[in-house]
């Protein structure tokens, strides 16, 4: 049943959806650390589902730059009781990891969707694990893994760039068996791209409906956002508090018709996306929009 609801969500078109982050690791860039213990992370993770998420993102791999990989092992070992929790309370759980091992043991546990930063890149093994179980999957635009993706942001016209290698990431998904109505993209705010390449992507938007799929926004604390307003040579805003500048990323999303934001502040974002909601219910087609 959970499995026939995420699919009903990735049709979802009359609003812009919330997904929740759950970071079981102690080195992600913005709570790593906070909610790696067990019982912490099933904590936080009840918060989310209680704070209005519509899906709920459980991650064992943190994905800033640099970071180091954890063992097969160690992903499963941080994230099954946590998804296994929020599954039996009835929650849609979205498993983010590039592994298909993690993926297939979470979709076991109950998971619904699967979130996979590298579209498929990483694991060759991954997109026949979600073919075979029918569930929807998020590809993110992806050039690399952490460690070294950031000598990767180098584009002609970042725009034009990523939604043309999205577009081929999309491709292959869907020739490999991929149903089309279960795909989702995203296009990677934050990996292989500096501050620039995400202000232009922020700033055109609306051009990625033009890949036919769904949108998956993650804009939720990155450092490009903790960069505004401080002087040169001044530390960015900790990524705790960049919420503010994070629900204004939101609003945008919502105003470009994108499907969901991926946000760690799950009751700000939900708030101001209602205030959202309501005006754009209110617009009529002989108004201007905005």
């Amino acid at each position: 049943m959970m499995r026939s609801k995420a699919a009903t969500l990735v049709a979802e078109r009359d609003r812009t959806l919330v997904m929740g982050v759950v970071n079981v690791t102690p080195d992600s860039f913005s709570d790593g650390g906070v909610w790696f213990e067990p019982e912490a992370a099933l904590a936080h993770g009840r918060d989310v589902l209680a704070a209005g998420a519509d899906i709920i993102d459980v991650g064992g791999e943190s994905t800033r730059p640099g970071a180091d990989r954890p063992s097969v092992e160690e992903e499963l070992r941080r994230v099954l009781p946590v998804v296994r929790d929020l599954a039996e309370q009835g929650a849609i759980v979205s498993i983010d990891t590039m592994r298909a091992a993690v993926a297939a043991a979470a979709l076991d546990a109950g998971a619904s969707v699967v979130n996979d930063v590298s579209g498929g890149l990483a694991d060759p093994d991954m997109v026949p694990v979600v073919v075979e179980a029918g569930v929807p999957y998020v590809a993110m635009h992806w050039r690399g893994h952490s460690v070294d993706m950031q000598s990767l942001a180098v584009y002609d016209d970042v725009v034009a760039d990523v939604c043309r290698e999205l577009a081929s990431r999309r491709d292959a998904l869907l020739g490999a068996g991929l149903s089309e109505n279960l795909l989702v993209l995203d296009p990677g705010l934050g990996f292989a791209k500096t501050a620039d390449h995400n202000w232009s992507l922020m700033a055109a938007l609306p051009a990625l409906h033009e890949l036919g799929h769904p949108i998956l926004l993650g804009a939720s604390r990155k450092a490009f956002l903790g960069r505004l307003g401080r002087r040169a040579g001044e530390a960015p805003r900790p990524p705790a508090a960049r919420d503010l500048e994070t629900t204004a990323t939101s609003v945008m999303a919502a105003m470009a018709g994108l499907w969901c934001v991926r946000v760690h502040d799950v009751e700000s974002t939900a708030r101001v996306l209602a205030v959202v909601r309501a005006a754009l219910d209110h617009h009529t087609a002989d108004e201007e929009a905005w």
